[in-house]
């Protein structure tokens, strides 16, 4: 938590030395991005942490970290390389299916990811932005309990920018549909008697047991995001952003749904910028935890809140 603290203060307090204005590929919000590309030849380095918390039971705290790389290639295209890792820290906590129990690591290697940015239309030059970006990830770390997963997730997202008022204020829009392969490492015996006894003990069912597929599964995601960022002194942007995310798996249709909403603060110099957000869950529904007090969320794959640091250096 030191660590994630001492990020924030780098991109918000650090950062009033200089003023600019936005520039191209720039994350001027935390989740839902523009439609602008990285002018050709030039090169963009990005560090993004996003700490997630709170299942409304237990403890629940996860510290997802991604270095990403990109280059412009043309003045339209985009290409860029990322590493990605996680850390965990939960206790007090049982999901039927999900979650067998505590997890407790520090930040490690979690999976790598490629990904094509191409832009058709540039909100600068052209009445409206328009663009596309197509994303290959693979992981070998579940980001919800913890434990070995392999996944494989192939998503494309079309983009839209729309800029008004000199640049002044930038809306966007986001659609993506994403496709996923994985496969769960099976439980050792110890683990799998321990969270049995939780899910008899949560139930009160002595003959129930807790469900773990190690079969391989396939997951269909669709998300919609809208935003609007409005610049209110040289090189700082207000933000507010939100996304709908849904989930349908092989077995039981729809599994999930959530919608997030929250605001960003946005800051560039000549040379590099840095955005945080906050987001909170505002609702979310289907599958759920077993006793769960707030029904009104998800929070089996999700939590109540995330909050995101985003920080990127040209050279």
């Amino acid at each position: 938590m030191l660590a994630y603290k001492k990020w924030v203060a780098m991109g918000v307090c650090a950062s009033a030395l200089v003023a600019v204005d936005v520039q191209a590929d720039e994350s001027v919000l935390g989740y839902v991005r523009g439609a602008e590309t990285l002018p050709q030849g030039a090169n963009e380095f990005y560090l993004q942490l996003t700490r997630r918390a709170d299942k409304g039971v237990g403890t629940y705290v996860a510290n997802d970290l991604a270095l990403e790389y990109e280059r412009g290639i043309t003045s339209s295209l985009t290409g860029g390389l990322a590493l990605k890792g996680q850390a965990i820290d939960t206790s007090g906590i049982v999901i039927n299916g999900y979650m067998p129990g505590a997890q407790q690591y520090g930040m490690k290697a979690s999976g790598i990811a490629g990904k094509l940015k191409y832009n058709f239309l540039s909100p600068a030059k052209d009445a409206i932005g328009l663009a596309t970006q197509f994303e290959l990830s693979y992981s070998w770390l579940d980001p919800h309990s913890g434990r070995a997963k392999n996944k494989t997730n192939a998503e494309m997202t079309l983009m839209l920018q729309k800029n008004l008022f000199d640049d002044q204020l930038v809306l966007f829009s986001n659609t993506a549909i994403g496709a996923t392969y994985a496969v769960r490492a099976p439980l050792d015996t110890a683990t799998q008697a321990s969270a049995d006894a939780a899910i008899q003990s949560l139930t009160g069912d002595p003959t129930a047991t807790f469900e773990w597929t190690d079969k391989p599964e396939m997951e269909i995601e669709f998300k919609l995001g809208l935003g609007a960022s409005y610049r209110f002194a040289p090189g700082w942007f207000a933000g507010v952003e939100t996304q709908y995310v849904t989930e349908f798996e092989t077995e039981v249709g729809q599994e999930r749904w959530s919608l997030f909403a929250g605001p960003s603060l946005h800051y560039a110099s000549k040379q590099w910028w840095a955005t945080v957000t906050w987001y909170p869950q505002i609702m979310g529904g289907r599958e759920q935890i077993i006793n769960q007090s707030d029904t009104s969320l998800h929070l089996i794959e999700k939590t109540k809140q995330e909050l995101r640091l985003r920080v990127g250096y040209e050279f």
